[in-house]
């Protein structure tokens, strides 16, 4: 394998040139992949349960299997990049993320499904981080923002398409097609990344991967996962569900014990002696877990009891999604104006104002007067939130910190949204019912979008009691054009780069 090259801007791409935009197409098709699956799918969970006739914990699954993989691994797949080469992981990633989109795609039974977006996961896990790094090692310095904001931008108009095109899928022909259309552009994207985009590296990047924290990690958050969706229909007081509940508080504690005892941990527990840094994590896991949950259950009940085509729910969220797109770098530049603390306190408060409104939708509903006033207050009340909230994520920790601390709040946002989809039918009354079931599902959808609004109210108190109203560097710092370029993801929070001016780019021709 051919060594670093000394001359960095040789391999270096440009923005506007015909090499940065091939870099530019690969990371931004390849991501969009991978997280419109992490959304769109929801569209499709009605259309899955007939033909299957699964139950709601099968269903349940079908979201949580993909989250549970890509949030235990993301930290890991972000080392690796750093380790072995981001192109080579990034291109990895997408292969295995097509072979599983093939295998959901062809799926005959609920359990192979299930299997397979497990699969998907880690394939996401390992494409996903290094795309922002892939970006930031690539490009000239003078042109790596306006790259950035183009990644940024690209990305919201693909969340934007997504669910539109996902219920087209579903209605036009079949839910399957939401996993078999991955497959030619994860080949189109394999192709692009290899011919065109240049490897990098982080020199300094940890020689051992932490294995004993990456397993505890999976086994604490599958153990509580598998537990919480199982109780409704087995009963709190079954040994399956106590074992699995015994076994994922295990594994979380044996996780903390790892890392504080490991020689290269992938979570370093110093980074949270920063105040800040814990209270946002705090926040964005109240914030995402109640996100989560309308998500998955807003679409179902327009479906279910609703009766709207898999088109027409796919598309109402969309509002959100365009908010966020436009107002997104204006709330960013509110905060950094007046502090992370109001934006990030009133924008939950908005948002469950929104769950409120959301809590009523019921069969015969309207959209223009039962859907859309919920959509807009929650699109507002998100892009109040999210850009403040990741900007303080990230501002709180320390500089060589920079990449852990992207990587920790996306997985808390991902681990946030596993929990609550295992736990809300069971804490909003769903019993042994159905999901696509209008008489079990209806009631259950009210209840579980009060327990959501709770959640966001519980994330605007802990911003204002413990997020400063300044980061302690704020006030030293010079203003960031880019940051204002950053769109603000709906299923998770934005992955930054891992190596923030450690990337050292390889020859684009090295020897693999």
């Amino acid at each position: 394998m051919s060594g670093p090259v000394s001359t960095l801007h040789a391999t270096q791409v440009g923005y506007g040139r015909p090499d940065g935009r091939w870099v530019l197409f690969a990371t931004v098709l390849g991501t969009g992949m991978a997280f419109l699956d992490a959304t769109v799918v929801n569209i499709a969970l009605p259309h899955i349960g007939a033909d299957f006739h699964a139950g709601a914990a099968s269903l349940q699954w079908i979201v949580n299997g993909y989250t549970l993989s890509l949030a235990a691994l993301i930290l890991l797949g972000g080392s690796l990049g750093d380790r072995f080469g981001r192109r080579r992981t990034f291109v990895v990633g997408v292969a295995w993320f097509a072979v599983a989109s093939l295998l959901c795609g062809v799926a005959p039974d609920v359990g192979l499904l299930i299997v397979a977006r497990v699969l998907q996961g880690v394939g996401g896990a390992l494409l996903a981080p290094g795309s922002l790094a892939i970006i930031e090692a690539s490009f000239r310095p003078e042109d790596r923002a306006r790259a950035i904001g183009a990644w940024s931008g690209l990305g919201g108009v693909a969340g934007a398409i997504g669910p539109f095109l996902g219920g087209w899928l579903v209605q036009a022909a079949s839910w399957r097609l939401v996993f078999l259309i991955n497959v030619p552009v994860a080949v189109v994207v394999c192709l692009a990344a290899l011919r065109r985009v240049p490897e990098s590296r982080n020199p300094d990047a940890a020689r051992r991967l932490d294995l004993v924290g990456v397993v505890t990690a999976a086994a604490g958050l599958a153990g509580l996962t598998y537990g919480f969706t199982a109780w409704p229909e087995r009963g709190g007081s079954n040994p399956m569900v106590l074992a699995a509940l015994a076994v994922g508080v295990a594994g979380l504690v044996g996780f903390v014990f790892a890392e504080r005892h490991a020689r290269e941990p992938m979570l370093p527990l110093e980074i949270f002696r920063s105040r800040a840094f814990t209270a946002a994590n705090l926040v964005t896991f109240a914030v995402y877990a109640a996100l989560a949950g309308v998500l998955f259950l807003v679409v179902l009940n327009l479906q279910v009891v609703a009766n709207y085509s898999a088109l027409a729910a796919g598309v109402s969220l969309l509002p959100i999604t365009i908010l966020m797109l436009l107002l997104s770098a204006r709330a960013g530049a509110l905060s950094q104006r007046i502090g992370p603390r109001i934006p990030m306190t009133l924008g939950p408060i908005v948002s469950a104002c929104a769950l409120l409104l959301f809590s009523r939708i019921g069969a015969g509903a309207v959209y223009v007067r039962d859907v859309l006033p919920a959509v807009v207050i929650q699109g507002l009340g998100m892009a109040l939130t999210v850009a403040p909230l990741t900007a303080t994520a990230l501002g709180s920790a320390e500089e060589r910190h920079a990449g852990v601390a992207s990587g920790v709040n996306n997985a808390v946002a991902r681990a946030a949204g596993l929990l609550s989809i295992a736990i809300l039918p069971l804490a909003a009354g769903l019993g042994g019912g159905s999901l696509t079931v209008a008489a079990d599902l209806g009631p259950m959808y009210h209840q579980a979008m009060l327990i959501c609004a709770g959640l966001l109210l519980a994330g605007a108190v802990l911003a204002f009691l413990f997020v400063p109203n300044r980061l302690p560097s704020a006030a030293e710092a010079e203003p960031q054009p880019e940051a204002a370029h950053t769109y603000c993801a709906i299923s998770g929070t934005p992955l930054q780069p891992h190596a923030l001016g450690d990337s050292v780019p390889v020859r684009a021709d090295a020897d693999d």
